[in-house]
């Protein structure tokens, strides 16, 4: 079904967004992307006379009750973002029958942190990986999630998969409580739409030149994605805590950097594969060092491979700012995935900002430019650069397997894929 041909009015609507958003520690949101993105589908059900049941998780509370991680903490931000005057709280989601059945139309209600319930992951608690506990808690575990999903369902009459950031998790509240609407009580909802549709513009219509930049501090929960990319960029720029890995592989001393040791030859492989199928791989050269990881460390230059003891790269330098400027310079396609630095720390964000600032010249030059992943985001959005750039995702692990060309659970439950 398609979310614009459903007639809302007098139905109740279970929609999964994605309002894992970051928050200060007195609870205030700092960065509410994920919840304006949401806002279309929720207006859009309201507006039609439904009455809307929200759910999605906070966080890893891995299970249980987290107090720090309820979402009762957002509920007023979100009535405030609809323009509602209240948003009611259930505070607990499967227990929530009494106040999904009093739900009037233009009413809204929001479920606790889905996660405090360990059959949301589908992933069983306290018994280790590769036993033959572990097999048969799964097996368990597994029907427990079918029930799960199957209680979350029955508060509504149609359910709207509106939540991109975990389209890739088989998890009771994005695919598998579709089981229990038939095809045209279900559908995705209009940022899923829209998702779904900025992949299938990267994907299906590459103008070239393709740079992909990929941040962050580790190779290996990128390497799937980064060896995906090489078959399809013409130019993959690697950055953030990553280099130092590369670094090392090459003999290079990296000083306190965060390094991943055990994948040295992964790292190695990477370059390989780039010189074999004829992709620039571009690596930083320099780095603003910190003698310790805090805002107000004491900086130095260094070059990435000769990293003093003491001392730890916190961002890209003068030197890899430039390079990585060029490396973007008339790029018809862009794929931006992690910052180049810690930039949280406003005295180590030059070199997040220097990639977003050549991100925003390209897109102004005629690139299609795709920013993707919770850090991104907010990278962009600190530097005032969101709407300089062509499609902003709110999926990180999500757009890199759509990216990686894997099918989403979360769309694939909805579309029957």
């Amino acid at each position: 079904m398609n979310i614009n041909d459903y007639k809302f009015a007098g139905k109740k609507a279970i929609v999964r967004v994605d309002f894992n958003v970051p928050l200060d520690e007195n609870g205030n949101i700092t960065d509410d992307t994920r919840i304006r993105g949401a806002l279309p589908t929720l207006k859009l059900i309201l507006n039609e006379g439904g009455a809307l049941i929200i759910m999605s998780h906070m966080g890893k509370p891995k299970g249980k009750v987290n107090p720090k991680l309820s979402l009762g903490q957002i509920k007023d931000a979100v009535a405030k973002a609809l323009g509602v005057a209240e948003v009611k709280f259930a505070p607990d989601c499967a227990k929530a029958q009494e106040a999904a059945a009093a739900l009037k139309p233009g009413e809204v209600l929001l479920l606790e942190n889905l996660r405090y319930y360990p059959e949301e992951e589908g992933k069983p608690v306290g018994v280790e990986k590769g036993t033959p506990e572990y097999d048969e808690a799964k097996k368990a575990m597994k029907a427990s999630q079918k029930e799960f999903a199957k209680t979350l369902a029955s508060y509504a009459d149609c359910y709207v998969m509106d939540a991109f950031g975990t389209a890739h998790r088989k998890h009771a509240s994005t695919a598998v409580i579709a089981d229990y609407f038939d095809t045209d009580n279900k559908m995705l909802g209009l940022l899923m739409e829209k998702e779904v549709q900025a992949v299938d513009n990267v994907l299906s219509n590459i103008k070239r030149p393709f740079v992909a930049i990929m941040g962050g501090s580790k190779v290996s929960s990128k390497i799937g994605i980064i060896e995906n990319l090489l078959g399809k960029v013409d130019k993959l720029i690697l950055c953030g805590g990553m280099t130092y890995t590369f670094m090392k592989a090459h003999g290079g001393e990296i000083g306190n950097s965060i390094v991943e040791l055990d994948k040295l030859d992964v790292a190695l492989g990477v370059e390989e594969l780039a010189k074999k199928n004829g992709v620039e791989l571009v690596l930083g050269v320099d780095s603003v060092c910190g003698d310790s990881f805090s805002n107000d460390a004491n900086q130095k230059i260094c070059p990435s491979n000769a990293i003093p003891e003491g001392w730890e790269g916190l961002d890209a330098g003068p030197q890899t700012r430039e390079k990585f400027a060029a490396a973007i310079k008339g790029a018809k396609t862009i794929l931006w995935n992690g910052p180049a630095g810690v930039f949280e720390f406003d005295n180590f964000c030059a070199g997040s900002r220097a990639v977003g600032e050549a991100v925003a010249e390209a897109t102004a030059e005629g690139a299609f430019s795709l920013v993707g992943g919770g850090d991104s985001v907010a990278c962009v959005n600190k530097f005032g650069l969101a709407d300089k750039v062509s499609y902003i995702s709110t999926g990180g692990g999500a757009l890199l397997e759509a990216i990686e060309g894997k099918v989403l659970p979360g769309v694939a439950a909805i579309k029957g894929e």
